[in-house]
């Protein structure tokens, strides 16, 4: 059974689990693992299961469970599953479930009874890149299982992001933006998170990053095409918003799931606002095209508060980066250039960099001075900076509308009762 990653059903347990701590604050676990109390990590859906869902509950109380993020499924089903499968998982991984300290790298005894989830039902935490297992059947039974990232980590090592200060953005489902900061964890002043980068092999320093996570990217591109309809393939938006070639003053805040980064407000709802007779199809795609720069826009802030120093350009990748109007907005809203590599999964790339290179299998090394540069594509700014701002500012102003609109608060009716 799972609950994936978008799934609001924990917002009711996150109200819960805040109320408790003192000051009722949602970064009181900030300090051990990087990440405020949130309906986005699994520890919040692992005890929503627990308390919704009677058969999972009684098989952890009957040792009958495991748990785990989906590449430990993946590695326990290719392993051999119940017949001797292996229950794995990597640090990056790991490091994402609020469970995790990121500093002594191992499962936390405090945090698991905070959320009161048994240790013992988690997966060994191992590197990023060793052997697991062997493949347990099928075609390619016996061939050594050895490369495991969560998703932004192997974009940030598929894009060769190894150095402190490095960084990209990944624009998938959602909008992910990376930055490499060494050997030791930065805590985010400006709502960010502080995660695991990387771990490449047993006896390899770990790596950490700040990252801001976006929930809604291309997911807002799936929602005009499946729930309004006014475009049949996703790939049509370039073409219906390049007709219009403005918003006309329309703003879209797809705040579907709330806002992640740097908000981190769970109650926030999508809005569509600024709206006239005049507001056509066109102009509403170009206004959701402009929503995905305008969030990385507030998670690069972010980023260059945090860390001091501004990046110069961003690389990116993800299918949305084939989206040309997509990638000159981008680089139009935050007056830096830019750079979209010729190889725009990265993800996979990073994944099959980590297995290729692990003690064992060998087939290439992670030395980054020997690796190969992928040729690019650079977008530069071509708007003037203070229309930038402008469209920014009307932006944040769109996205306070959308604020504290959803809560599990019961609410009042007129004779003083709760519903």
């Amino acid at each position: 059974m799972s609950v994936v990653w978008l799934d609001l059903r924990t917002q009711s347990t996150v109200e819960k689990l805040i109320k408790k701590t003192p000051g009722k604050n949602k970064n009181h676990l900030k300090d051990k693992t990087g990440l405020p109390i949130s309906t986005y990590f699994s520890a919040l859906k692992l005890r929503w299961l627990m308390d919704n869902i009677e058969s999972v509950a009684e098989a952890v109380q009957t040792n009958r469970a495991v748990f785990g993020t989906v590449d430990s499924w993946l590695i326990w089903c290719l392993t051999g599953g119940k017949n001797g499968g292996v229950h794995c998982t990597d640090v990056t991984n790991a490091s994402r479930t609020m469970l995790f300290n990121i500093h002594t790298m191992q499962w936390d005894p405090e945090l698991c009874k905070y959320f009161d989830v048994p240790i013992e039902i988690l997966p060994e935490v191992r590197s990023s890149s060793e052997i697991y297992g062997y493949m347990n059947s099928g075609s390619l039974v016996g061939v050594p299982i050895s490369g495991c990232l969560g998703d932004q980590s192997a974009a940030l090592v598929g894009q060769m992001c190894f150095k402190d200060g490095q960084a990209k953005n990944t624009y998938g489902t959602g909008c992910f933006m990376l930055k490499n900061t060494g050997v030791k964890p930065v805590m985010s002043d400006h709502g960010l998170l502080t995660t695991v980068a990387y771990k490449l092999g047993r006896d390899q320093p770990v790596y950490y990053a700040l990252e801001g996570s976006v929930a809604i990217a291309g997911a807002v591109v799936r929602w005009l095409k499946e729930n309004l309809g006014i475009i049949k393939s996703s790939s049509d938006i370039e073409k219906l918003a390049a007709t219009a070639g403005t918003s006309y003053g329309c703003y879209f805040v797809p705040a579907f799931s709330g806002l992640y980064a740097p908000y981190w407000e769970p109650s926030a709802r999508g809005i569509i606002c600024g709206l006239t007779q005049f507001t056509n199809s066109s102009h509403l795609a170009f206004a959701a095209l402009e929503a995905v720069c305008f969030q990385t826009r507030e998670v690069l802030d972010a980023m260059n508060q945090d860390s001091g120093v501004p990046l110069s350009q961003l690389q990116v990748d993800g299918g949305m980066t084939a989206n040309k109007l997509l990638m000159q907005l981008q680089a139009d809203i935050l007056c830096i250039p830019v750079v979209r590599p010729s190889m725009s999964e990265t993800t996979a790339l990073g994944a099959a960099m980590a297995a290729g290179a692990a003690e064992g299998v060998c087939v290439w090394t992670m030395n980054p001075d020997g690796m190969t540069s992928v040729t690019s594509e650079k977008y530069q700014p071509q708007i003037n900076p203070d229309e930038s701002e402008f469209r920014y500012t009307r932006w944040k102003k769109a996205v306070q509308k959308a604020m504290n609109w959803e809560t599990m608060e019961p609410v009042p009716t007129e004779n003083g009762d709760h519903n």
